[in-house]
């Protein structure tokens, strides 16, 4: 077994400033803080998971921002779609930065905005300045989950990186749960607005923990210098290598997957198969508990004994074949299915999730030591991006069918699959080379 300290060469020669060595020697803050394990470890949780703390504690409360505002349910939606958005495109601009003056400075500057952003979302008078705020505080969150990863990649290598994005996803999958219901009790005490206070709160303890406790962990003399135009040709260079695209694009496509299961699922659940709300909520709750269980088999068990590239694929095979079972009970090949049936697919479903993202993620950093902020910056935009553009497409045909969402499902995994087949080709690799050691495990 290579050791996971080895750093692999990229293919971006263009944006490389990296020594040939086959070993990158993090500095010394960065082996500092990276002997603080758990407390890192619940630091960068926090910041993944604050994405679906802003978009997930809200939702409960969008009937009462209708009532309090006085404006259509169509209009409310776009604070929604402005985080969302935010939170895309802000990636694309603190990962170059992050590369450039380091993760601490950009980190701290987006999370100081993002409170002052949420604060503002508390006391908006009208939905525009809420809409405006919402995209600001996105922008500015989008800090938080682009240089964690970066954090992450200047941190470990090999199968240590991979171990630790399984770890994360154990916060980061809790989220989405655990938000709404945080929300709905927010809501019990006050209003709407107590949630953004309350986000702004989460926010400023995050804030003054990354103050205390996160050290830099980009040495000067990895950093890059330049503007606009060389943050471009680096992510230019980045997308030049089929590898990397391949597995970004993998990582969006499963990812899409799922998001098309969240999305769907409260009519699909509800609406289609009869279950009550609180019948729903256990299923959504189990088949995250899947997802999470899946992510921590993988980072315990698989990594480091089982190649990267091929956990990768049985996933990816596991999630098309869930979609496809998925989509022929939909269509009632098999007769009429009841809501087990349907929900033991997207159990399977969303547990080769937790198998594929951290891998995928894992793969392609190991290939960019050299620009990790840019890198996350372009994995975290595709995934958001290709997730918003699969959530509308699961109701095309309307509220009385599930057979959108499992077509959906089935795309994904079927360009999943000829993503990592035509552009990752892992067997066609050099084998003797860092990035196939530790994607070997």
């Amino acid at each position: 077994m290579p050791e996971s300290g080895q750093s692999p060469q990229g293919p971006v020669p263009e944006a490389d400033p990296a020594p040939s060595s086959s070993v990158t020697v993090p500095g010394p803050a960065a082996v500092a803080t990276r002997r603080t394990g758990l407390l890192v470890t619940l630091v960068l949780g926090g910041l993944t998971a604050l994405a679906p703390l802003s978009m997930d504690m809200y939702l409960p409360a969008l009937p009462q921002v209708t009532d309090s505002l006085h404006a259509p349910a169509a209009t409310v939606q776009l604070t929604l779609t402005a985080c969302l958005a935010g939170m895309a495109l802000g990636q694309l601009v603190v990962g170059p930065m992050s590369d450039k003056w380091g993760r601490r400075r950009p980190l701290l500057i987006g999370m100081t905005v993002y409170v002052v952003a949420t604060v503002v979302c508390a006391l908006a008078p009208s939905t525009g300045l809420l809409i405006g705020f919402r995209l600001v505080q996105g922008l500015a969150g989008a800090a938080g989950i682009v240089i964690a990863r970066a954090v992450v990649r200047d941190l470990y290598d090999g199968i240590e990186m991979a171990r630790f994005f399984s770890t994360l996803m154990l916060i980061s999958g809790a989220a989405p749960i655990v938000a709404p219901l945080i929300g709905g009790q927010v809501l019990r005490l006050t209003d709407w607005r107590g949630i953004f206070v309350v986000l702004a709160a989460v926010g400023l303890v995050l804030t003054l923990v990354a103050v205390r406790w996160l050290d830099e962990t980009l040495p000067v003399e990895r950093r890059h210098g330049g503007g606009v135009g060389e943050a471009l040709r680096t992510m230019r260079g980045l997308l030049g290598d089929p590898a990397f695209t391949g597995y970004m694009l993998v990582g969006g496509l499963a990812f899409a997957a799922l998001f098309a299961y969240i999305s769907a699922s409260p009519f699909v659940m509800q609406e289609i198969y009869g279950a009550s709300p609180q019948l729903f909520s256990l299923l959504f709750g189990i088949n995250a508990v899947g997802l999470i269980t899946a992510g921590q088999i993988n980072g315990k068990v698989l990594v480091g004994r089982v190649s990267l590239d091929k956990v990768v694929a049985v996933a990816l095979t596991v999630l098309t074949l869930a979609a496809t079972v998925l989509l022929l009970m939909t269509a009632g090949v098999f007769g009429e299915v009841g809501l087990v049936s349907v929900a033991a697919g997207l159990f399977v479903l969303s547990a080769a999730m937790g198998f594929a993202s951290p891998n995928t993620t894992a793969l392609a950093l190991l290939r960019t030591p050299h620009a990790a902020g840019s890198a996350s910056a372009l994995i975290g935009t595709s995934s958001f991006l290709v997730g918003a553009v699969a959530s509308p497409l699961v109701g095309i045909a309307g509220e009385a069918t599930a057979v959108p969402m499992a077509v959906v499902q089935l795309c994904c995994g079927v360009a999943a699959l000829a993503c990592f087949a035509g552009l990752c080709r892992p067997w066609q690799r050099d084998r003797s080379g860092p990035v196939a050691a530790a994607a070997e495990g």
